[in-house]
């Protein structure tokens, strides 16, 4: 499954200015990680974007947001959004900042 390089750069462009992210390949896409976790990522050309539980309810009712379900379960607290949801520069810059918030509060993981 490949995915769409040109959402990739620009999830980069927004992403590191904000954060220090790496990049690791997921579930056939991309996904970049702060501090060890996944925080957004793009897969075919679709945005992936961690809100967490308490937003996760808020950010399924935005336009082009759906399930996340890789395995064909949903995981809560993960969303994907389609590109007319994150087709301009402020809609994506508000998913990765959405992300960062919640992923932020999460304790980073040690590498092994």
């Amino acid at each position: 499954m490949a995915f769409n390089e040109v959402l990739a750069q620009r999830i980069r462009d927004v992403i590191y200015p904000l954060a220090a992210a790496q990049e690791k390949k997921m579930f056939g896409g991309l996904s970049l990680m702060v501090n060890g976790n996944m925080t957004v990522g793009v897969i075919q050309d679709d945005l992936i974007v961690r809100v967490g539980l308490e937003r996760y309810q808020a950010a399924l009712d935005k336009p082009g947001a759906d399930l996340f379900a890789p395995t064909g379960k949903p995981m809560a607290g993960w969303i994907t959004v389609a590109p007319d949801g994150h087709q301009t520069d402020e809609d994506l810059k508000y998913w990765i900042e959405l992300a960062l918030e919640f992923v932020k509060t999460l304790p980073a993981k040690q590498k092994i």
